[in-house]
């Protein structure tokens, strides 16, 4: 009697993979009253690092801009590694670009707030956020991508 394969998922390491603070106007940019414009870009990424490993890295940049100084610019890169195992290969990508991501925002939210309030500005609370369309933004860019390959050209 076989028992069937069970999927396996598990959480390996989550940690900073990369982290940049610029205050290029400071410290005359902190006696500005103006509210500042924050620019707030998202990206993930995924890989395999060994058989079942994975690598997956949330980066966001947030960009503060009063007028046409910059504030400040924050970049972080949240990354974890993940077993993913006995998994049907057309699961594998949706879990690297949705349900990863989901699980290293709440990490990625806490190093901008801390950073941001490090800095001595007020702590930048990132909004809750679905990884989803993100993910499905990316899958339809790679698939224009992949048909919009130029056709052979022929020389006769």
């Amino acid at each position: 009697m076989s028992e069937a394969v069970q999927p396996v998922f598990t959480i390996e390491k989550i940690y900073v993979k990369d982290l940049s603070l610029e205050m290029p106007n400071a410290p005359q940019i902190f006696n500005e009253r103006e509210a500042p414009q924050v620019e707030v870009n998202f990206h993930t990424a995924g890989r395999a690092i060994d058989s079942g490993v994975y690598e997956v890295v949330v980066t966001v940049t947030l960009t503060a801009k009063i007028q046409d100084k910059t504030m400040f610019l924050i970049e972080i890169g949240q990354a974890g590694v993940f077993q993913i195992r006995n998994v049907p290969a057309n699961d594998i990508d949706p879990m690297l670009g949705v349900h990863c991501p989901n699980i290293l925002f709440p990490y990625l939210r806490e190093a901008v707030a801390s950073v941001s309030s490090r800095a001595g500005l007020p702590p930048v609370q990132l909004q809750p956020m679905s990884f989803e369309p993100l993910y499905q933004a990316q899958l339809a860019e790679r698939q224009k991508q992949a048909g919009a390959a130029p056709a052979p050209t022929t020389v006769q």
